[in-house]
């Protein structure tokens, strides 16, 4: 499924909220995440991810950027 953001006169971002239903303003970072629960390889299985939170009900989505 792809996503659409657009802007709204430069001063956020508006996508898609499925429990909202429409386009509403969403805050979006990007957080570094590690993914082994093993303490010797977690230095080596750090990956980004896309965080968009809905700022009118507080959902938040989180997808993988680096699907190699």
């Amino acid at each position: 499924m792809s996503r659409m953001a657009t802007t709204n006169n430069g001063v956020g971002m508006s996508e898609s909220c499925s429990d909202c239903g429409r386009d509403t303003p969403h805050a979006v970072t990007v957080q570094i995440e590690t993914e082994s629960s093993k303490q010797e390889n977690a230095e080596f299985s750090r990956e980004p991810y896309r965080v968009s939170e809905c700022q009118v009900c507080g959902t938040a989505t989180s997808t993988r950027m680096n699907n190699a």
